[in-house]
């Protein structure tokens, strides 16, 4: 066994280790790239600082300015979030 793979696996196996060995290799993968998107840092959309916290599931709160909004379960803006926003500018600009 190659000594560079082993901390992965050990990383893989501590991260997945609240399911133990039930539901299956994909379940487990899926699981950990949740908490991987959740436990990331991310930019405040107001002041562009990375001291994003998520409060609850789709709320999110800016530690330094205090802002407080409302986006996806695991991070603050979500492709379909980001494809609505588009629209909504497109037909605002539309009937200017």
């Amino acid at each position: 066994m190659p000594t560079g793979s082993l901390p992965v696996e050990m990383a893989r196996k501590k991260e997945s280790s609240a399911l133990g060995v039930k539901y299956g290799f994909s379940v487990r993968e899926r699981h950990m790239q949740v908490l991987k998107r959740r436990r990331a840092k991310y930019n405040c959309p107001r002041c562009s600082t990375g001291i994003l916290k998520r409060l609850s599931v789709g709320v999110w709160s800016c530690r330094k300015c205090n802002y407080t909004f409302a986006g996806g379960a695991y991070e603050p803006s979500t492709k379909t979030g980001d494809a609505a926003a588009r629209s909504v500018a497109s037909a605002l600009k539309q009937l200017k």
